[in-house]
This record gives structure tokens, sequence and C-alpha cells, in this order.
């Protein structure tokens, strides 16, 4: 897969009192993002609860560009930046463009795998681990030591 691109336009109730869609708007863009390409890709809740693993988020952040406005359509993106060989830290980043292309912001985040039953972080087995190296990878990625 080259690329992989969520579609959404944006709702009225996504503005804040300056009537251009709220920060937090844009974490929940990418959150649904990178849920979907999970899902996409074969791992439903129940699948990653029957390997005992689901993901957690360790840091999310933003650079804003460009405000959006309700009613506005966008893309948001997904791309691999870092990824440990045993696919146990993983790191995203998701470019939100406006429907002209123009880029609004780019949110990275920085994951891992924990077991719901222990809480504890682990190494996700093959079939989960096949899934975040098959995120399409940016230009930049990183093998990290």
């Amino acid at each position: 897969m080259s690329t992989y691109v969520k579609s959404f336009e944006l709702r009225w109730g996504d503005v804040d009192a300056n009537q251009h869609v709220m920060h937090s708007k844009y974490y929940e863009l990418g959150a649904h993002c990178r849920m979907s390409y999970l899902l996409d890709a074969g791992l439903s809740i129940p699948v990653m609860l029957e390997h005992n693993v689901s993901p957690i988020l360790f840091r999310e952040s933003c650079t804003f560009r460009r405000e959006l406005m309700a009613g506005e359509k966008v893309e948001v993106n997904l791309l691999l930046i870092r990824c440990r060989a045993d696919a146990s830290r993983w790191s995203v980043r998701h470019e939100i463009h406006k429907s002209d292309g123009t880029l609004s912001a780019i949110i990275e985040a920085d994951l891992a795998w924990m077991n719901p039953v222990t809480r504890k972080l682990v190494v996700p087995p093959p079939v989960i681990s096949a899934v975040v190296e098959s995120i399409p990878r940016s230009d930049d990625f990183e093998l990290p030591d």
C-alpha cells in the first residue's frame, strides 16, 4: 500500500467561538485515521483482544498551518515515521489537507502496544507487528536502534 487517506467533512459542532475548527478536533481526525487503518488491515478490537494487545498513545503533537472551518472537506493521511524492528514502539505522522491541497496541520504521535490484562507494555505477535510494518512509510522513515 503506497498511501492511506481518510476523507472527512467538518461539522458545525467541530467549531469554537472563533468560528474555526477546535484544536482538539484535529487530534480526533488523526486518531480516527490511525484506528481506521488498523481496522481496514484486519485488526478489529476482538482480534486485538484475542492477542492480548491494544495500542496506546505516549505523545501527540500538532503543528497548525491553516485554519479549518465548518463544512470544509479534508483528507488525512497516515505515514509511519519511526518503528522499532519488533514493532513494539512506533511513531506516525498525519498531514491534514484541505480540498484545494493546502496543508492545514501536521500531527505526530508516538505509540506502543499494551497487554490490556496485565497493563504492561508488550512486543506484539507477528500478526500485529505485520500490520504496523505495512503502514506506508514517510520519506524520512527511521529504524531506531
